[in-house]
């Protein structure tokens, strides 16, 4: 498995590229310049009106950046989750309409992270390590649900998690 980059799940607007951002803007200007240029000298007889024209240029224009902004959004996000980023590239630019990139979105794996005793890789909303059975997060005793460091009872079963022992480094400091 491939070292995973760390980046914060709220810091996802830096998971776009600049070569994402820079083709982006190229297909902007493409787009508008083929509509605005190109296309008016190839009729014969009037166009729809300018306010239909100017929407219809903008949102193509639109669309079309925004369409390879995904591409450079799922070769990032991809590996994060230890999927395969060239194939899910080619699945965002084959299947037309960003139907790609919906099924990206519907089938994509959890977060991937380390685990903090012995390095192995673990999905996001694993409560113990597979490996070492390290407690990553807070879980109630009972029904083995997740809870918040600061919960005095489960919200699930009603167990009473003082009973769980749960490690100091889990439990809120301070009450």
């Amino acid at each position: 498995m491939r070292d995973l980059k760390n980046i914060a799940g709220d810091d996802d607007a830096r998971l776009i590229p600049i070569w994402s951002i820079v083709i982006a803007i190229a297909a902007f200007v493409g787009v508008e310049y083929y509509f605005w240029m190109v296309l008016p000298d190839q009729r014969h007889h009037p166009g729809p009106p300018l306010g239909f024209r100017i929407y219809f240029n903008l949102s193509w224009g639109l669309l079309a950046s925004l369409y390879f902004l995904m591409v450079g959004y799922v070769s990032k996000d991809a590996p994060r989750r230890s999927m395969s980023a060239r194939f899910w590239m080619l699945i965002c630019f084959v299947m037309p309409g960003g139907i790609g990139a919906v099924l990206y979105f519907l089938l994509r794996q959890p977060l991937v992270s380390r685990c903090p005793a012995c390095s192995t890789f673990v999905q996001s909303d694993f409560h113990f390590c597979p490996q070492c059975n390290y407690q990553l997060i807070p879980s109630c005793g009972n029904c083995f649900r997740s809870v918040r460091a600061t919960d005095q009872f489960c919200t699930r079963c009603g167990h009473e998690l003082a009973a769980d022992h749960m490690p100091a480094r889990l439990r809120v400091i301070g009450d």
